[in-house]
């Protein structure tokens, strides 16, 4: 397996940590500074500080707010890009651009590569959002029961039917999410007696689905098959049923 596998991490150079704790030390030195000239009446207030009302108990921390003030805002725009949309296939975000030292961020359009919004349904215009309006006023938002009983509509069956054809089978049933595919389908393929090898690297709803089974596991190195094979071959010595 080592010799098939090597996963390193780059150390964090020297000059790299001390210039980031020196920065931060000098960051709290300043918003100290500024602290106290605002407490004399010098300089803009630009935050909405919390009233001091006697009897009320303060909802911030004073450190909670001066670290969002002073340290956080300076850095916030290394990672911080606000989605201003909704995330469809282009969407507005606040940029990291701006003009008085992160108070405030101009607003940019960009493309969006990384959603889960396949098929454009998280768009309020356009063909998708028509089609879901139209047919919310015909079924309903809901079926609010599970195909067994009366949850299964003649949408799902004209799905299901559309599916097979398309992959050449008898029949295909269609679920509306990967996690539930496999978290809620594992267990009525194999339960307890069946040996189920898994990859250490697999997904939670697959890691799920092994355990709520009922099923042995035996997790392998990840993408490793020699180790694989090693697993699968001493699961048969220990007597593993045929059935795995």
């Amino acid at each position: 397996f080592e010799e098939d596998f090597y996963e390193s991490f780059e150390d964090t150079p020297m000059l790299a940590a001390i210039s980031t704790y020196v920065g931060y030390l000098i960051l709290v030195a300043v918003g100290h500074i500024r602290e106290f000239l605002k407490g004399i009446g010098i300089g803009v207030v630009k935050c909405m500080a919390e009233p001091k009302l006697p009897g009320f108990v303060p909802l911030y921390q004073s450190w909670e707010s001066f670290y969002t003030w002073y340290v956080y805002r300076r850095i916030r725009d290394c990672w911080n890009r606000p989605v201003g949309s909704v995330p469809g296939a282009e969407m507005d975000i606040v940029d990291r651009e701006t003009k008085d030292h992160g108070w405030n961020f101009r607003q940019t359009k960009v493309v969006n590569f990384g959603s889960y919004n396949y098929l454009g349904f998280s768009s309020n215009v356009g063909p998708c959002a028509d089609a879901v309006a139209e047919t919310v006023r015909e079924y309903g938002v809901g079926t609010s029961t599970s195909r067994q009983e009366l949850g299964y509509l003649d949408l799902h069956k004209e799905l299901d039917t559309l599916v097979a054809e398309y992959l050449g089978v008898e029949a295909a049933i269609t679920i509306p999410m990967g996690f539930a595919t496999n978290s809620m389908n594992m267990p009525s393929l194999v339960g307890k007696g069946c040996l189920i090898l898994s990859d250490e690297l697999n997904h939670a709803s697959l890691i799920l689905g092994c355990r709520l089974s009922g099923a042995s596991i035996r997790t392998f190195k990840h993408n490793c098959m020699k180790d694989l094979e090693k697993k699968l071959r001493q699961a048969i010595v220990e007597l593993q049923p045929r059935n795995t």
